[in-house]
């Protein structure tokens, strides 16, 4: 069963393209040779049960974004431990290390330190059961169902690699650990504090960074080009007039607006944007008010766009901005009350430096094999922050890369169901296989020294 989850595996990721790592054109060598891999993936296999006990504590405090005050402290007190030179509380819980090694490149490695407000339904004996009250007021459950975890853990993991090993590279090694990546709004934070003026934190020459993927543990898709949808959140707040229930008709009912908004935002998708484009308008919260028999003022609906170009971004807004209008006139609403549209978060597509992807390939594949690294599928809807870090510097080539985190049993038995995947991001079954969390760091070490060895 584990055999035909990793075969199957690939194909996931190839998708569309259906195409394996072992037709790809020749890529550059690397300076990281068998011994120096083996030096640290024995580095690592030593580390391994303190990295699990520290996902573990992790993943049983997650915190919301902008909340990460517990988690930012692990990682304060990890790389202070380890020598490196720590700032806290960048972009209010942002950290970052720096470890500078003799003349060399700058590395930049970033990991997103958020949970996502979902109930956690693994099972596991440490599954989450923290809840929280939000600024609003309302309480939610508390998980990590996206991996941040994971990231947080595999960073650490690897700087303590690099700090044992600095006699193999030269450079200045940059971690970040970034709050707020789920609300797409932390990395943009943490350059609005002074990241790079009032921080001082050196430019990079490269930024790294990984993320989990529902495909079994040991695969790996790593790409250049697009890899990742650009994102907007939006708050839509439709306003009414307030009544009793039985008596609709001396009210304005700005849960009707809310409602028909939410069905006719999707005749932008299929009769405004092109059918060749991709987009894709969610409507992931509805908020309004509270008793049965009560008409509310207002109705709060919260939105998730993804694109790849910023056409498809400024169809969709502006067919959302026109829809809100028009039924909001629709129902009598005056001037003064038309709907607000609040932009809470956004991100561009994450593109992939196409010859740092090269450079990436022969130290991946070393370290998983051949088969077990895809470069060729297609761009996710998903989205991301992680590049906003490079602020001003928007020159500075990323390399990102999905790290697969299924048991690969787990995996070979929703293949056998017919499903793609046993879990997606944000599901309350989402499960990080323990056998990854070593491994992640590994792939995080290794990436660094395929730039910095020496």
């Amino acid at each position: 069963m584990a055999g035909t989850a990793v075969a199957a595996a690939p194909m996931v990721l190839a998708s569309l393209t259906g195409e394996a790592a072992a037709q790809q054109a020749p890529v550059p060598a690397t300076k990281v040779t068998p011994e120096l891999a083996d030096r640290i993936k024995t580095a690592i296999d030593g580390d391994g049960p303190r990295l699990v006990g520290i996902f573990k504590d992790i993943h049983q405090n997650p915190e919301l974004g902008f909340m990460e005050m517990r988690t930012a402290k692990i990682v304060a007190d990890e790389l202070g431990t380890l020598g490196y030179e720590v700032t806290t509380g960048i972009g209010v819980t942002g950290v970052t290390g720096i470890l500078r090694n003799g003349d060399g490149p700058v590395v930049m490695y970033r990991a997103d330190m958020d949970a996502n407000a979902v109930e956690e339904n693994s099972g596991f004996d440490y599954a989450s059961k923290v809840r929280v009250k939000r600024e609003d007021g309302v309480e939610v459950p508390v998980a990590h169902m996206c991996g941040h975890d994971a990231h947080v853990t595999w960073m650490l993991g690897a700087a303590k690699a690099m700090a044992e090993a600095k006699d193999t590279w030269r450079g200045t090694l940059i971690f970040v650990g970034q709050p707020a990546e789920e609300p797409i709004m932390g990395a943009q934070a943490m350059v609005d504090d002074g990241l790079y003026s009032r921080h001082n934190m050196p430019k990079p020459d490269y930024l790294l960074a990984l993320h989990t993927a529902p495909v079994p543990t040991g695969i790996a898709g790593a790409r250049g080009g697009p890899v990742m949808a650009g994102t907007d959140q939006i708050d839509v707040t439709f306003f009414g007039i307030g009544g009793h229930g039985s008596t609709p008709q001396l009210a304005k009912d700005p849960v009707v607006m809310a409602a028909m908004a939410v069905a006719e935002y999707q005749i932008i998708i299929s009769r405004v944007v092109p059918p060749l484009a991709t987009a894709v308008l969610t409507v992931g919260s509805i908020q309004a008010g509270t008793d049965n028999n009560v008409i509310p003022e207002s109705a709060l609906l919260k939105l998730n766009l993804r694109f790849f170009s910023e056409d498809t971004r400024n169809l969709m807004i502006r067919g959302i901005k026109s829809i809100n209008e028009g039924l909001a006139r629709t129902y009598g609403m005056s001037d003064d009350k038309m709907p607000t549209m609040v932009m809470t978060g956004y991100s561009p597509q994450l593109v992939n430096d196409d010859a740092l992807a090269d450079r990436m390939l022969p130290t991946l594949k070393a370290l998983l094999g051949d088969k077990a690294v895809v470069s060729e599928f297609p761009p996710a809807t998903g989205s991301e922050d992680a590049h906003l870090l490079r602020g001003p510097h928007t020159e500075v080539p990323v390399s990102f890369t999905a790290v697969g985190v299924a048991d690969p049993a787990l995996f070979a038995e929703a293949i056998a169901q017919g499903k793609q995947v046993p879990f997606a991001a944000h599901n309350p079954e989402f499960k990080v296989d323990l056998n990854a969390i070593p491994l992640g760091a590994k792939i995080g070490a290794l990436k660094i020294l395929t730039l910095m060895a020496v």
